[in-house]
């Protein structure tokens, strides 16, 4: 259990054999001598091995100064506590060795989760190899009683501590293998017999049966959850993950009970919720693709008891665990009857009014939709004419945009062809087309009988036609033909940010002079939504793959569909509605639903530090010199003058520290926790323009992004998308 951390001790291995020794400070004098079997200090300092096997150096009034349990090698011996502090995303760590007979740094570490607390993982350099799933605290123990203590939670800090039971006289250890086994082992009498070992053989590594994908840890073998299959097409066992059988449509989707299962990786945490709470937040949410509902009652915390966990995108790293797992409650599409475990309760009215006010609402804005972009009252042209109206909703000018014949745009689009399809996202696919006369357009078609996409593309006709900035992109028409909805916009080369920023092969396109234009073009456009156009706009999602890159890479900012415009004086809104992307979620607006400005403002900040370091903000720790987070990567390596050390290696030959420091300053300005201390647009576009314009010292953010969701109020109803995955996520135009 010893290891390095203790620099005043000199001659530490004359403590374990007879010969006395002494240790010194940098000035010579003495803190301790050994003496027989007791270590005493120059200035009242003991250092004793205890029972257990924990080194300690203690005052002689016992107030420890040191203990090996704090700086722990690769074995775990009884009453130490594995601990992770998730409010600092610090835990304590083993270290396996190098080899059988090597004990030099190897390959394999293992701690709690630091984000959590609520899982054990081992690294094998700086990628998961292992993960425990969510622990409730139960006792791993056998009839001679290993165990672990329950679980302690004080609200900053949980941990678990390690005992034997009533079973003092046999020996036992936990040890992290230099080949990354994690084993609990027994002395037999002669040898050490392990009793416990992960990941071991079979497919319990890390994400190996890949998306949608589970191990049988009865079978040792990948197979698919249920209504999906193998992503390669061939055979029941996957090899590259598992694939939907069936598209969601949101609103007729049901969710299968699946029982005894390990819960799934990257999972948002909610506090305070009941179940049938977690289980409205996860029906009333199109990205969420799963939720399960853990009762950590073993657990002594601060808060209730109960956890909701919700998944959004992919499922990562599932096993069918037997009596050790529980309830995972999958999204599926189709209309079977709903999971008995998932919704009793609904009685025959309640149903009906449920597919009714749906059906009523949709027809409704159908009607208002076929009003605004079909029916031909005095001063509309169609066809191929300008297309001009009175004032819709808040806008007090003409709407002036072509409206395109529905067989002009198939043409187009080669019939909506695969092959043409440049992105996809929550409200429907975009492709690119060529009209008639050789113009090419981006073509966002919203998908069918979705509640969502017809506010979508309402939300957008009424706004962005009107927009005009170089830093917005433009609509350049819309069409309704049926039951199809489309919109259609300039076509962009070089489609989105996020295809060269997060891309190895392609970032090094983005010299530092590209990337602080793309700043500053990003600012200006955003100040334009704020504050210069002829109303208050609120992007609301404002994220790389929704800035859009010209032949000269100059950015425009799109997809405006859950925009939402400011009137009169109005300085915020609430909504029961949170939509976007987490991450890019302002603490406020995520927790509470209160947006404003100063959310986009958030938005940017967290935009501009993914453009100067490269890295996303969902990015992994390890991805960020070992920090919590993004944010947290940031803020420390500014406050210690080291900002060269979070610049892309790509910009290395071309970036200016100037520029660099003054943009990660603003950054931290903009990602602040209070919404008040955040600068407006108009403020960040002056400081990136001129050196001249001051700028305040931020203060230390709390890292919400990195954070897994909690809610603030249990009577708040929100709609959530978590971990990079948006409602309104556009691959590029």
């Amino acid at each position: 259990m010893l290891s390095e951390g203790l620099p005043t001790i000199s001659r530490l291995l004359h403590i374990c054999g007879a010969l006395p020794s002494t240790s010194t400070d940098s000035k010579g004098r003495v803190l301790w001598r050994t003496t027989n079997n007791i270590t005493t200090g120059g200035d009242g300092a003991v250092a004793l091995l205890l029972e257990a096997g924990n080194f300690v150096l203690q005052l002689r009034n016992f107030t420890q100064i040191w203990q090996s349990y704090d700086h722990p090698t690769d074995t775990i011996l009884p009453s130490f506590k594995l601990w992770a502090n998730y409010k600092v995303h610090t835990a304590v760590r083993l270290v396996a060795w190098k080899g059988p007979q090597d004990p030099s740094t190897g390959m394999f570490f293992l701690s709690r989760d630091p984000g959590t607390g609520l899982q054990v993982l081992t690294l094998r350099g700086r990628s998961k190899y292992w993960r425990s799933g969510l622990w409730n605290g139960a006792e791993a123990s056998d009839k001679n009683g290993f165990m672990w203590s329950q679980i302690v939670d004080d609200g900053e800090t949980i941990y678990s501590t390690y005992n034997t039971g009533n079973s003092s006289a046999r020996r036992s250890h936990w040890k992290l293998d230099y080949n990354g086994d994690l084993m609990l082992r027994i002395w037999s009498g002669q040898s050490w017999m392990p009793l416990f070992k992960r990941p071991d053989s079979g497919c319990r590594r890390y994400g190996s049966c890949g998306p949608f994908g589970y191990c049988d840890m009865f079978d040792k073998i990948c197979r698919c959850l249920d209504g999906f299959q193998p992503a390669d097409g061939f055979g029941a066992i996957p090899s590259r993950g598992c694939v939907r059988k069936e598209n969601l449509t949101c609103r007729g989707d049901h969710f299968l009970t699946l029982p005894e299962m390990k819960v799934p990786d990257k999972f948002v945490y909610v506090r305070n919720r009941s179940f049938e709470e977690c289980t409205a937040d996860c029906e009333r949410d199109c990205s969420c693709t799963a939720y399960a509902y853990t009762n950590l009652s073993s657990i002594v915390a601060t808060g209730g008891p109960s956890r909701c966990l919700i998944w959004t995108g992919e499922l990562v790293d599932s096993e069918k665990a037997g009596m050790l797992g529980g309830n995972l409650y999958l999204r599926l599409a189709g209309s079977q009857e709903r999971s008995p475990a998932v919704n009793n309760t609904k009685s025959g009215v309640g149903v009906v009014f449920k597919i009714a006010l749906p059906v009523i609402f949709v027809l409704l804005t159908l009607i208002c939709i076929y009003l605004v972009c079909i029916w031909k009252p005095k001063g509309i042209q169609v066809k191929n004419e300008t297309l001009k109206r009175p004032a819709l909703e808040h806008l007090d000018q003409n709407l002036e945009f072509r409206s395109i014949r529905f067989q002009d745009i198939a043409t187009a689009t080669n019939s909506f062809h695969d092959t043409n399809v440049l992105g996809k996202g929550g409200f429907g696919k975009v492709y690119k087309g060529t009209l008639e006369d050789g113009k090419e357009v981006a073509v966002k078609r919203l998908s069918k009988g979705s509640d969502q996409g017809i506010e979508h593309f309402r939300n957008e006709v009424v706004l962005i036609a009107k927009l005009q900035h170089k830093n917005l992109v433009r609509l350049l028409g819309c069409c309704i033909h049926e039951d199809e909805k489309l919109l259609i916009y300039e076509y962009l080369p070089n489609k989105s940010l996020d295809q060269f920023l997060f891309d190895i092969a392609r970032k090094s396109m983005l010299d530092w002079p590209k990337r602080f234009n793309i700043i500053k073009g990003v600012a200006r456009g955003l100040m334009y939504l704020h504050q210069d156009s002829r109303t208050t706009i609120i992007h609301r999602d404002l994220k790389p793959s929704n800035i859009l890159l010209d032949v000269q890479m100059n950015p425009k900012i799109s997809d405006f569909g859950m925009a939402r415009i400011f009137g009169g004086n109005e300085q915020q809104e609430s909504t029961r509605r949170v939509v976007g992307t987490y991450g890019y979620m302002s603490p406020e607006y995520a927790m509470e639903g209160i947006f404003s400005v100063k959310s986009d403002t958030y938005s940017f900040g967290i935009l501009l530090l993914e453009i100067v370091s490269g890295l996303k903000i969902s990015s992994p720790h390890h991805l960020v010199m070992d920090f919590s987070n993004l944010i947290s990567c940031a803020w420390n390596l500014w406050a210690d003058g080291k900002v060269k050390d979070f610049v892309d290696a790509a910009v290395m030959e071309s970036y200016s520290l100037d520029e660099v420091s003054k943009c990660i300053h603003v950054g931290l300005l903009c990602v602040q926790d209070s919404s008040s201390a955040r600068p407006h647009m108009s403020s960040v576009v002056s400081m990136l323009d001129s050196e001249a314009t001051p700028r305040a010292a931020p203060k230390q953010p709390t890292y919400f992004a990195q954070i897994n969701y909690e809610t603030s109020d249990a009577t708040e109803d929100l709609e959530n998308s978590a971990n990079g995955v948006s409602l309104t996520a556009l691959e590029g135009r």
